[in-house]
């Protein structure tokens, strides 16, 4: 039988070089965290090293998949659960059944947007028009912001990210512009068709 040898206190590391070592894997961990987790995971790079190695945007668009999935569980424990699925339901029969009634857009837009891109589209309105609106993304998804400014005055009617589509109306409360702006947060191109009618003066780009 044989006994292993015991090391001598010679060869095992000092508390100094023990407190060095755990000090570098540290330092390393956190560098890793900022410079390659934040970035990734959650869209957040204060190095701005993310960005550079392209996963800044794969966290925003985690992030923005998230926040849609939490966004898509409200409502849906019991009742409330079903009459959300009733009322969608309800709506496409509605829409369905009112269609042919509807009358033809009066203007539509189609426009490309690259990663990142911006783009504003609106509608000069006076105070207390009515305007209905119908939006879709090919290729992708856009995050979007639905407002309005004039005479100093702003107004927030709808936020979304990560949508692939958008309809229904918006009575200006004062007189300016009313519209949308949309940004492409996804990876690939993504092209966009805007449809409106009602009252409004004039339909047009303005970023």
């Amino acid at each position: 039988m044989y006994n292993a040898q015991k090391p001598s206190p010679d060869d095992l590391p000092s508390s100094a070089q023990l407190l060095r070592s755990t000090a570098i894997a540290l330092l390393a961990a956190v560098v890793i965290l900022v410079t390659v987790v934040l970035p990734a995971e959650y869209g957040v790079d204060p190095t701005r090293i993310g960005q550079l190695l392209g996963l800044t945007e794969m966290g925003e668009i985690k992030s923005q998949l998230a926040d849609e999935a939490e966004q898509d569980h409200h409502g849906d424990d019991g009742a409330a659960g079903d009459s959300s699925f009733l009322d969608r339901v309800f709506g496409a029969f509605v829409t369905s059944a009112h269609a042919q009634d509807a009358e033809p857009w009066r203007d539509e837009v189609s426009f490309t947007l690259a990663p990142g891109e911006g783009i504003e589209w609106k509608l000069a309105m006076a105070k207390g028009d009515t305007a209905a609106y119908e939006w879709a993304a090919e290729g992708g998804r856009v995050n979007f912001d639905l407002h309005g400014h004039g005479g100093g005055q702003r107004a927030d009617y709808e936020k979304g990210r990560g949508r692939a589509d958008g309809a229904g109306e918006l009575t200006a409360p004062f007189a300016g512009d009313h519209g949308w702006f949309f940004r492409n947060r996804d990876r690939q191109d993504v092209t966009v068709i805007l449809k409106v009618r009602g009252e409004y003066e004039e339909f047009k780009r303005t970023d």
